[in-house]
């Protein structure tokens, strides 16, 4: 694994682990959650990552200016992930990564700011959400974690309704790439209504999409010990493949 900025600030890195082979590599950039908040970081999703490399993929674990964070919150966070992805092209060659084939995944916070960043329309080639707060909106509206959207966007929609609308998945459907939500029937997190109400609006519009239910709990998602995990791995490894 090897650190890498892709800015001048302190939090503006990612983390890059390679499979041993000596090839062209897909590449997953894994996002972590932790509602935008500056005291969760990236080292949650370092197993997810090695898990990853081990089956044959580069990882991008990318760290982002957060709340609390100078800079972070709106418009920081949003413009470090998608610098954050923009820098692989830099470093393409190097490293042999495959920019042909390159997904994005992130886990509840990150799993917004993944599919945010497949709404770029730059780079992805599918999207993975993980128990992800795809609908800015409704999460606001369900006050979960007290008041991080609001927190986030520097407002609630009624105050700041453009930031909803520019920063919030659903608002920004069809995505046009692949997109693979998983998310627990018993998270206490992030309920599932998200996910399912995303999915609802985003096969309206035509885009390629999918729920995948499961009997698991918020952070079950992400732990490479779990059934659930192995299920997310299988399905990135066959979003990767050519």
């Amino acid at each position: 694994m090897e650190r890498i900025p892709y800015g001048t600030d302190p939090f503006q890195f990612g983390e890059l682990t390679l499979p041993s082979a000596a090839r062209l590599h897909p590449v997953v950039i894994v996002i972590h959650g932790g509602f935008w908040r500056a005291k969760y970081d990236l080292e949650y999703m370092r197993p997810v990552c090695e898990s990853f490399a081990d089956a044959g993929l580069a990882v991008w674990n990318l760290e982002y200016r957060r709340i609390g964070n100078p800079g972070g919150g709106w418009p920081g966070t949003l413009n470090d992930v998608g610098a954050g992805a923009g820098y692989l092209a830099s470093v393409a060659d190097r490293f042999q990564l495959d920019l042909t084939r390159v997904i994005a995944l992130g886990h509840s916070a990150g799993g917004h700011l993944a599919f945010w960043l497949a709404a770029q329309k730059t780079l992805l080639t599918a999207a993975v959400s993980l128990a992800g707060v795809v609908d800015l909106r409704r999460a606001w509206e369900l006050k979960l974690s007290d008041t991080a959207v609001a927190d986030l966007l520097g407002g609630s929609p009624d105050d700041v309704p453009g930031r909803y609308d520019f920063a919030s998945p659903i608002e920004q459907l069809p995505l046009g790439v692949p997109q693979k939500l998983f998310h627990g029937t018993i998270d206490d997190d992030v309920p599932i209504e998200i996910s399912e109400r995303y999915v609802q609006v985003a096969q309206l519009r035509g885009d390629d999409v999918q729920l995948i239910s499961l009997q698991a709990g918020h952070f079950d998602l992400v732990d490479p010990r779990t059934k659930e995990f192995a299920l997310v791995r299988e399905t990135v490894l066959h979003l990767s493949r050519p």
